[in-house]
């Protein structure tokens, strides 16, 4: 049996370590709660799951300790203004990846990166922002998790400097689509898609407020798939937030997104169905899309389409267009640095990854039928795409 996941046991460990006991709104309790009873009760987690799901969510509320302490100590952080953030959202394995680190080479945009989303205290500096120790540690990590999983390279490929997901910062209000990805929790899942989340997205902005204090520049550009389910709370807080959706064939990229849930999910439990990964998905999806689909109805002047095909094949010509939608100055700096990038990383740079939709359950003509209007309304047709 490993550690305990009680939630009392894991907040007394946080402020024990920290010293710190005041951990702010939005309200959060109640998600832990929700979540720890679901790795309980659905997870089937091994003793190395429960021992990573007990670190992990002991320095989730270390961190939020962390933060609320700079926002109290340093009220004038509430004062930074988050403008017009550029959101890259999109199924899972459409490339929001690739475009993600793409932009975050502009020095002139601010972006999430991996080392500052898991340590955002204290907040960091301009001067030190590529120099800070906390990036060496950050990699060190990651690498230490590619030798012992070595099929995470090849499917999400990430250092310390890589773009990070906005919905890591979620995951400090325990109301986060993160946490499915390491583990099968139908009913923490149906909590989560029921929440309005604006107020953890408040929380969210307060984190940004945060980072970019002492560390500009303040055009942000976010990365998040699932903003997709709750597309009207992200605008409830970012009211001039833009969106750039990257489309694929969700019969392409199905099959790759449950294989990457059957790896993290691995780490942690020795019963990984595959069959029921496929029928998760299928309904998962289909859901976000409908969600996303009917929020552009009444929106579409704040969206802008890529295909997925468009960014594996002129990547640079992509972003272009991408910043001549948004009003950027596409600076020659910026395209140098992006270019150097899309050379050094190449799609497939780490290995393919091509599964086999039948492994899931997955019909393609069946997913296809279930996606149709989707489809149908971006042109998708059955062409192959690459790798996200």
């Amino acid at each position: 049996m490993g550690p305990s996941l009680s939630a009392q046991a894991l907040i007394e460990r946080a402020t024990t370590k920290t010293g710190l006991t005041e951990f702010g709104d939005p309200p959060w309790r109640d998600g832990l709660e929700i979540l720890i009873a679901s790795l309980e009760r659905e997870a089937q987690l091994n003793d190395v799951g429960r021992l990573a799901f007990a670190r992990r969510l002991t320095h989730l509320l270390e961190t939020r300790l962390g933060i609320v302490d700079w926002q109290r100590r340093h009220p004038e952080i509430s004062l930074q203004q988050i403008t017009r953030p550029a959101i890259i959202i999109g199924l899972p394995r459409t490339g929001t990846t690739a475009l993600s680190n793409l932009m975050l080479q502009d020095p002139a945009t601010r972006s999430l990166r991996y080392w500052e989303v898991a340590e955002p205290t204290p907040p960091p500096e301009a001067a030190t922002y590529h120099t800070d120790p906390r990036i060496a540690e950050r990699q060190r990590k990651i690498d230490a998790l590619h030798q012992q999983v070595p099929a995470l390279k090849v499917l999400h490929a990430a250092t310390a400097t890589s773009a990070a997901e906005g919905s890591e910062l979620l995951m400090m209000t325990f109301a986060s689509f993160h946490f499915v990805a390491y583990a099968a929790m139908p009913t923490y899942e149906r909590w989560w898609l029921a929440q309005g989340m604006a107020s953890a997205y408040g929380f969210q902005r307060g984190v940004l407020q945060l980072l970019q204090w002492r560390c500009p520049p303040t055009r942000w550009h976010l990365k998040n798939p699932a903003d997709m389910f709750c597309l009207g709370a992200v605008r409830a807080v970012f009211p001039d937030a833009v969106f750039i959706w990257t489309h694929r064939d969700p019969a392409r990229l199905l099959a790759s997104i449950c294989s990457l849930y059957a790896t993290s999910r691995g780490m942690g439990t020795d019963c990984v169905d595959r069959l029921s990964l496929g029928a998760e998905h299928l309904e998962r999806w289909s859901e976000c899309i409908g969600r996303a689909m009917a929020y552009r109805q009444a929106h579409r002047q704040i969206f802008l389409d890529l295909q997925m095909r468009d960014i594996v094949a002129d990547p640079i010509a992509t972003v272009a267009r991408v910043y001549e939608w948004l009003g950027w100055p596409f600076t020659t700096e910026a395209e140098t640095a992006m270019a150097r990038w899309a050379e050094e990383n190449p799609q497939g740079v780490y290995g393919r990854h091509d599964p086999n939709p039948a492994d899931f359950g997955l019909d393609l003509d069946a997913v296809r039928e279930r996606f149709a209007e989707y489809l149908e309304r971006f042109d998708l047709g059955e062409t192959r795409g690459g790798q996200a």
